[in-house]
């Protein structure tokens, strides 16, 4: 199966591997989501800000976080994205050299599936729960409750059966019926791929089940109970695949999966999960809210508490070239730090390298007055430029320690 990578905000024109069927695809997938994936041009696809992959009439294609011009390392980039997937719990592998992200051809579509397949393998071997659920339909015995208007119509000739509502206690029940419903998906789409294997083998040792529709209303639907606490992983990944399977989407009868993700939400939760990873002593929310005008409420992304003192974090993944932020950024800095009783706030890019040059006081005569050991301090609103590095020094290595460095420009400013 082909596979291209590609980079977000990158363009992708009809030519190769990239034909005139898949470009009409995706342009029907985009409208169907308002065109926020892409714009459409006449000769081909203009990325936006969302990455992840899309499989469509056997051709996938991954589009991979980029926040520079220079470094074009596919597989660095690629490998980056698995990591602030899995640190935001959006993705699991035990570790990104662990993810076979070196196997020929592997892309995000394969470790969901596999992390899928596990997951049912695991709950197969527990031994898949029964359930009780009403069925309508004709028996031998009477039981439940006798559906006579339908009893008289479908039995006037066959008088030893009974047209009955009762319940039946067996694996045929909602929860399997998703579940199947994402192992069909998963066998069209790996077809002539190493998980197709995988994929059959569950499926001959799940149970045969009703075909039912499912859409996002289906899993409302789902019973929260001790039996079925251990299906949550497997479902939440199987409500991702299947409500991003769009088989009537595409050009012709060829079926679509997209699994995309907003690198600015993306990049919000990847430095919130590594802040709370940190060791300081501090307490770190995210997106704490409250009322700003008539039914309107403000959310910083990060709060940050270290005693008395508050502190915000606005985390914006775009490549700032320039050293001035944005006034509009830059007022709603001064909001929040108002709102929140903050006097420092920090506007945080991605970079290839980290740099902090600290904070700036905001001109202007509106100042706080806390109250520190008994005494009344006034303080003024200050506002920095953070520029972090999601790799280590050698650009290769992923940075773990972005948490404890992003908090110590507040502690120990420079």
């Amino acid at each position: 199966m082909p596979n291209i990578q590609v980079f977000e905000h990158s363009f992708l024109a009809i030519e190769g591997d990239f034909g005139q069927r898949h470009f009409m695809a995706l342009s029907k997938l985009n409208a169907f989501h308002n065109d926020k994936y892409f714009c459409i041009r006449h000769n081909g696809i203009k990325f936006k800000q969302y990455v992840g992959v899309i499989q469509v009439d056997g051709l996938t294609i991954e589009i991979l976080p980029k926040i520079d011009n220079h470094n074009g390392d596919e597989a660095l980039w690629q490998k980056a994205l698995i990591e602030m997937l899995r640190i935001t719990k959006k993705l699991k592998v035990q570790k990104v050299d662990q993810a076979n992200v070196n196997r020929q051809n592997i892309h995000l579509l394969d470790l969901y599936f596999e992390w899928f397949l596990n997951e049912v393998q695991s709950l197969i071997h527990q031994g898949l729960i029964k359930e009780y659920y009403k069925e309508t339909r004709n028996v031998k015995a009477l039981k439940g409750k006798l559906e006579f208007a339908a009893h008289i119509s479908k039995n006037l000739v066959h008088k030893e059966r009974f047209y009955t509502t009762h319940q039946v206690y067996d694996k045929d029940h909602l929860v399997h019926q998703i579940l199947s419903k994402a192992l069909d998906i998963i066998e069209k789409c790996t077809k002539g791929n190493y998980l197709y294997s995988k994929c059959k083998t569950v499926q001959l040792d799940f149970p045969e089940l009703k075909n039912i529709s499912v859409t996002e209303a289906t899993f409302s639907k789902i019973p929260k109970t001790r039996k079925t606490a251990p299906y949550e992983t497997a479902l939440a990944i199987s409500k991702f695949i299947i409500l991003n399977f769009a088989p009537n989407i595409s050009s012709g009868s060829e079926n679509m999966l997209a699994l995309l993700f907003d690198m600015n939400n993306l990049w919000e939760e990847y430095i919130l999960a590594r802040l709370k990873q940190s060791d300081r002593e501090v307490t770190v929310y995210g997106q704490q809210s409250t009322q700003f005008w008539n039914g309107i409420s403000i959310r910083p992304d990060i709060v940050i508490e270290n005693g008395l003192h508050k502190f915000i974090i606005d985390t914006k993944w775009k490549n700032i070239s320039y050293s001035q932020p944005s006034t509009h950024d830059l007022r709603q800095m001064y909001v929040y730090n108002d709102y929140w009783k903050s006097t420092k706030a920090i506007l945080l890019y991605p970079s290839n390298e980290t740099k902090f040059d600290g904070f700036i006081k905001f001109q202007d005569h509106h100042i706080h007055k806390h109250t520190i050991y008994n005494e009344e301090k006034i303080e003024q609103h200050e506002c920095g430029l953070g520029k972090i590095s999601i790799f280590e020094d050698d650009q290769k290595t992923l940075n773990q320690n972005i948490g404890n460095e992003i908090i110590d420009w507040f502690i120990s400013p420079k």
